[in-house]
Parts: structure tokens; C-alpha cells; sequence
């Protein structure tokens, strides 16, 4: 190829386009756990998480809740990845094998959120949420300072075995956030004139984005290391539909998906998709609630 600008432009523009190939190819799990919110500073704070404002009859004056005020923070970070283009490699026509790269590199950028929100949703029993303790836990304190009892709440079914999750994913904020400062985006150095490709013959081709994740209520979670089974899933509904907001009203907490590893999605799908057990029963689990099978939950 002869390289000229408008050669380069063009070769440029279809890796462009690969790219986008990539991305949008790509059917993202995210979004079933994670609720989008939008930050315009390096790092967001959550104090509202756990504020649970239930209606009351109104009697005379409005009543003003104190609710307790959380020190819950998550920062952004820096995410990237590039790809150098040789100029001899241009010239020599080398250049079949980019288009496969810079599709890949668009189908990365699509499921990164996926790698980062499953990967916390798997350390949830020892990463803290809004109120300090771990998002899934056996002792989360529920009820207000100075006006009412405090008590211990437990979101954690115990074990020792490979970790499954029951959540309530219909509610506006989902048992995870996905916070982004800002989108993935495809840049290139592909100027002749530019510095970096003067002293190195090489033109840039690369995707960045500024994000992260985080806990939402951990009231939307159950977590469980037991032996998935019927027994171990009613234990976990009963205690999900049993909490209550800080004021001691029940929230409402219905599940409506269970989380497994692949590891586990037979033993799921055995459970919650299979209409006759044991020869002909009825399965009275059949469609209890939506399994998901999450590549990148381990």
C-alpha cells in the first residue's frame, strides 16, 4: 500500500469499524445485576444507600425521617488497551489479521463491565457494602439510631461450598452499580507527522474508559456457599421476603433470579427449569425464579 494521508485515513477508518464490528456483537450480562449510574467527578458518594422512605398515613404534619447517613464511596478508574500498527507492515500489505484484533478489541471493551461487576459480585462475602459490613453477611444492623432497636440481619446462607446467589432484580436499583465517567472509546495516532509515529514508525490504535462498580442494597442479595438445592433456596427466599426497612416495615423483597457459576448450571436448571421430578411429580420449584449462568462469575 502507498501511504498517504488519505490511504491512512481510510485503512484507519475500517479498523474503526471493526471495532464497532466487535462491540456491538456482544450481548453484555451486566445489566441484569447492575444498575448504570452516571458520575461527573473521580469518585461518587453514596450516602442515600439504605434510605428505605416507606408512605405513612398522614396525620397532621409531615413526619421528616432521620435516616442514617452512609459513608459509602466509589472511585473511578483508568481502563485501556493498544495496539500498535507497524508502518512496514502497511506498505507490505500485512494487514488481513488487524481486522480480527480490532474486532476483538471491541468485543473486550463490550464485556469488560462483565469481568469487573461479576468479579465483585464473587467477593461480595469479603468486600464491605454502605453500612461497613460485607455485602453478604450475617450481622447487617437494621434500624435507627436514638429511635429504634437495632438489629441483626443476616443475607448469608452459610457453607463452604461453591457460592450462588438468590436476588430480587426488579427493583430500579439492582444489588450492584456500574459507575461510569466515561464511555469506551476508539482512539488512533495515525498522523505521519505525529511525534510518537516520527520516532517509532508505528501508528496507535487503542480503546479506554473511565469506570467502576459497587454495591447497591445488599436487602436486593442473598448469598449462599451451601449445596444448591430446594431446601437451601426456600431457606434463602423465606429470609429475602422477611426483610424489613429500618423503620420495621417489611420492604417487599421478592426474588426473582438464582446466580450461578457455570459450574453450577445444571444443578439450576434441575431445579427451577425442570417440570416433573422423580418420575412424573410435580416440581413446584419449576419457574420459582429465572436462572442466570454467568460467564465470569467463578
Amino acid at each position: 500500500m502507498i501511504i498517504n494521508r488519505q490511504n491512512i485515513a481510510d485503512l484507519f477508518r475500517g479498523f474503526q469499524t471493526s471495532f464497532q464490528s466487535g462491540f456491538a456483537g456482544v450481548q453484555a450480562q451486566w445489566p441484569l445485576i447492575a444498575t448504570v449510574v452516571s458520575s461527573s467527578t473521580s469518585e461518587e458518594h453514596y450516602a442515600w444507600l439504605g434510605k428505605f422512605p416507606m408512605l405513612r398515613e398522614w396525620l397532621g404534619d409531615r413526619v421528616i425521617k432521620q435516616m442514617a447517613t452512609h459513608d459509602y464511596t466509589v472511585k473511578n478508574r483508568k481502563f485501556e488497551s493498544t495496539v500498535g500498527v507497524e508502518r512496514d507492515e502497511i506498505e507490505d500489505d500485512k494487514m488481513g489479521v488487524y481486522k480480527t484484533i480490532f474486532e476483538e478489541m471491541g468485543r473486550s471493551a463490550a464485556v469488560h463491565p462483565d469481568t469487573l461487576v461479576w468479579a465483585l459480585l464473587a467477593a461480595a462475602f469479603t468486600t464491605p457494602c454502605y453500612d461497613g459490613q460485607y455485602m453478604v453477611d450475617t450481622d447487617h444492623p437494621v434500624g435507627i439510631p436514638g429511635q429504634t432497636a437495632i438489629t441483626s440481619v443476616s443475607n448469608h446462607g452459610g457453607g463452604s461450598g461453591t457460592a450462588w446467589f438468590l436476588a430480587d432484580l426488579s427493583r430500579p436499583l439492582k444489588p450492584l452499580i456500574l459507575q461510569k465517567r466515561r464511555e469506551y472509546d476508539f482512539r488512533t495516532i495515525n498522523d505521519l507527522n505525529d511525534s510518537e509515529v516520527f520516532k517509532t514508525d508505528r501508528f496507535l490504535c487503542g480503546v479506554d474508559g473511565r469506570l467502576n462498580v459497587g454495591f447497591g442494597f445488599w436487602q436486593m442479595l442473598y448469598g449462599s456457599k451451601q449445596t444448591l438445592d430446594a431446601t437451601a433456596f426456600d431457606a434463602a427466599r423465606a429470609a429475602m421476603r422477611a426483610f424489613k426497612s429500618d423503620e420495621g416495615q417489611l420492604l417487599g423483597v421478592k426474588p426473582t433470579h438464582v446466580i450461578v457459576p457455570p459450574s453450577l448450571e445444571s444443578t439450576a436448571k434441575s431445579i427451577f427449569e425442570t417440570q416433573l421430578i422423580n418420575g412424573g411429580d410435580s416440581n413446584t420449584h419449576f419457574n420459582a425464579v429465572k436462572v442466570v449462568v454467568a460467564d465470569y462469575l467463578q
